[in-house]
């Protein structure tokens, strides 16, 4: 792979096998004798193929179920595709699903280390940030209270508040902005500032489009799995509003 290049992806695909009629209870299959689900497969992306540059800011727009998710959780190993190859140089942060790894029967406090720990950050490193991770996420009234308590934007919040402190050099970003009030959105806005500042490699998949101009480099539009159009962002972007008008 190209020196200058963070991923390359090369005739991507991936597809799901998803049931064709209502899942019966174990008595009904029982009673009618039938055991087996009638199933289809279903085409999630097909024939992908993207560079994305050291330093770049690549941001994914699409309709809910356009493949943009599964794009980036094939990137992070969390799938494996059907066909073609991921080639990645560098460490990957995900900010997928926030806070996977929490227990909820531990309290906040147990929680930054456990996430943290899984997330690769030592616990000194942890201790370290201890304090601005708590700041940050918002939680400092609440951080002995057991996280099953926590609402979900306390959650995402927290788990958001603990990757960011990883140190990585590409960040795969999923609708963070979809998640927490004004305030926590502003927070945001600003670690973004600091990737930047820092040259990372950022994919950003969001339904916001106004960030998407506002910070990405070239922007894919994703359509039923294909790329239906590559390139600069305010064109790009008009051309996706343009044909869901």
């Amino acid at each position: 792979m190209p020196q200058d290049l963070a991923i390359k992806i090369i005739k991507l695909s991936k597809s799901f096998r998803i049931p064709t009629e209502k899942t019966r209870s174990v008595r009904e299959r029982f009673v009618n004798l039938k055991w087996r689900i009638n199933s289809r497969n279903l085409d999630v992306l097909k024939n992908i193929n993207l560079e994305v540059k050291k330093g770049e800011w690549l941001g994914i727009i699409g309709v809910n179920g356009s493949g943009k998710s599964t794009l980036l959780k094939l990137i992070n190993n969390i799938y494996e595709p059907d066909e073609g190859t991921i080639e990645v140089s560098g460490r990957l942060v995900p900010f997928l699903e926030l806070g996977v790894g929490f227990n909820p029967e531990l309290s906040a406090a147990d929680n930054i280390f456990l996430n943290g720990t899984i997330l690769g950050i030592t616990r000194k490193q942890i201790r370290a940030k201890f304090k601005e991770i708590v700041k940050f996420a918002g939680i400092g009234k609440f951080i002995n209270l057991k996280l099953k308590n926590f609402s979900s934007g306390m959650n995402v919040r927290l788990g958001f508040s603990v990757a960011m402190q990883s140190s990585g050099d590409i960040f795969l970003l999923d609708e963070i902005l979809a998640v927490g009030d004004y305030q926590f959105q502003q927070k945001t806005k600003r670690v973004f500032k600091r990737l930047k500042r820092l040259g990372r490699t950022v994919i950003f998949v969001s339904h916001d489009l106004l960030s998407i101009k506002r910070n990405c480099d070239r922007v894919i539009w994703l359509n039923r799995g294909r790329i239906m159009a590559e390139g600069d962002p305010e064109t790009v972007v008009n051309r996706y509003t343009h044909a869901k008008a």
